[in-house]
């Protein structure tokens, strides 16, 4: 399948039906949906879309907004609007999308959420800064791989991260989010929302996931057995499975 650009970001389009947009996590790309959007393409339009700096998307070289990108590639992709789903960082822009372009979100999709203005624990926060203190110590490359050895990930999401380049490690953090953030305004979302959360998970997105569900109007929380961080790439079946229910149902309650 081509790779081509939609705006500013590099996407991967298959199937026939409904537009259902996929955001991947923080140093992945397309590749963590793939098998999930083979899946769910005989039956839906799937666009995976690589967020700044992630697969073949260009890196930001000023300060951004993710949402931004998105709303715009969806502009020169020709659609008006489309089921978001969000893995991690992702789910944290698909929810910044639907709060700032609320028109382009017919329904939300939070697997394994990040969430802007989530207070991270401590254990998470020395963890994280360790990271960018190996990159700069050693370089991109020994945070990348730091990142990949990270708790957060299996040995079977390892050689997904293996493939990001590091920088991002490196380099000033040049994405914004919402001002002010979206953990005090997700009441205002209105769409059908399914928040979906990895059984073994760490506790930061575990809480995440029963915030998101408890403040959503009408968000409803699944607990998926067995998996952790990346749901979509431990337990592919599993997720289309649950998204494809949850689309036929959003479809139905659109309007």
């Amino acid at each position: 399948m081509a790779l081509s650009l939609a705006g500013p970001l590099a996407y991967a389009r298959a199937g026939a039906g409904e537009p259902v947009v996929f955001l991947h996590g923080l140093a992945l790309d397309r590749q963590a949906w793939e098998t999930v959007a083979a899946l769910l393409a005989p039956a839906y339009d799937t666009i995976r879309l690589e967020l700044r700096g992630h697969g073949a998307t260009p890196r930001a070289t000023a300060p951004h907004f993710h949402h931004e990108d998105v709303a715009a590639a969806l502009d020169a992709l020709g659609v008006d609007s489309a089921h978001v789903v969000g893995l991690s960082l992702g789910g944290a822009v698909a929810v910044d999308l639907a709060l700032a372009h609320p028109g382009k979100v017919r329904s939300l999709a939070l697997v394994d959420s990040a969430l802007e203005g989530h207070e991270w624990s401590a254990e998470w926060r020395r963890g994280f800064r360790a990271v960018r203190a190996v990159g700069h110590e050693h370089g991109a490359a020994a945070a990348r791989d730091a990142w990949a050895r990270h708790p957060l990930f299996s040995a079977l999401v390892r050689p997904h991260l293996e493939r990001d380049d590091g920088v991002r490690w490196t380099t000033p953090q040049l994405a914004r989010p919402l001002d002010p953030p979206a953990a005090g305004r997700l009441a205002d979302i209105r769409v059908p929302t399914l928040v979906v959360v990895g059984e073994r998970d760490q506790p930061d997105f575990r809480a995440i996931a029963d915030f998101l569900a408890s403040r959503i109007p009408g968000a409803r929380k699944i607990v998926l057995p067995g998996t952790g961080h990346v749901a979509p790439l431990e337990a592919p079946e599993l997720v289309a499975d649950t998204l494809r229910e949850f689309l036929a149902q959003a479809s139905g309650r659109r309007g």
